[in-house]
């Protein structure tokens, strides 16, 4: 999905739009108390709308859980393009989870080069689940959808929970944790890897190479980005969207 195609459309919903973020639980279970943070459909609303997202509540498509960049090269929570996610998830429908992994910001233990940090997006989906089934005003619960970037990406590939619906990995470099070794790699479960035109660390082609094995996998390229994908948090944002919805197909 190139920038003129995205030109045609509305402009997704971005920075001008905020979300009212509340706090949940999330322990890993060799007991590191992680950062998270949540946002839910409903509780959204445009700059000074007077929209009080506290007292609001929607349905939500899914929950996304967004796995962040490398800790040790700066990578939180708060990155800029984990952060649109954060905001913009939310007013298409789709509830968002983010977390620091142990080691960055508040949360507890220390950097374990992504082993460890695995048991930290198992404890991730374990709240979003939770968060979920609390949350959800239909029969069943929102589905939950992993969605990480760079470093989160592989780690999130890797993590198992039966909880989870699919797997996205964006700019996953498929090289901090082996491939061969990622639990997405097998599962039946949906998969989309989102992958810049222009990756530093992993090609599109060598990408494609790597998961021409792995089952009921998509494999889309960002056109025109590069592994940091600024200028198009839009383009990720849409892509997460549809896939979503593809899933309730």
């Amino acid at each position: 999905m190139n920038d003129a195609a995205n030109s045609q459309r509305p402009p997704a919903p971005g920075p001008p739009f905020e979300v009212e973020a509340f706090a949940v639980e999330a322990v890993s279970s060799d007991g590191i108390e992680l950062e998270a943070e949540a946002a839910w459909p409903g509780a959204t609303g445009p700059k000074g709308s007077g929209i009080d997202g506290g007292s609001s509540v929607g349905t939500a498509a899914a929950v996304a859980v967004l796995s962040h960049p490398h800790p040790l090269y700066g990578g939180d929570m708060w990155n800029p393009l984990v952060d649109h996610l954060f905001r913009a998830l939310p007013a298409s429908g789709i509830a968002t989870l983010r977390y620091n992994f142990r080691g960055t910001g508040r949360s507890g233990g220390r950097h374990d080069d992504g082993n460890a940090e695995q048991l930290d997006a198992l404890a991730a989906f374990d709240a979003a689940v939770r968060l979920a089934a609390d949350r959800s005003q239909a029969d069943a619960a929102s589905p939950v959808v992993s969605a990480g970037w760079s470093f989160g990406g592989d780690v999130s590939l890797a993590a198992n929970h039966d909880g989870l619906s699919a797997w996205i990995g964006i700019a996953a470099p498929l090289r901090i944790v082996d491939p061969a070794s990622m639990r997405a790699a097998a599962d039946p479960r949906p998969k989309l890897l989102l992958v810049p035109e222009h990756d530093q660390f992993r090609s599109p082609a060598e990408a494609t190479d790597i998961a021409s094995g792995w089952t009921n996998t998509r494999i889309e390229v960002i056109a025109g980005g590069d592994h940091f994908l600024m200028g198009h948090a839009r383009a990720v944002a849409d892509q997460i969207s549809g896939f979503v919805a593809d899933l309730s197909r």
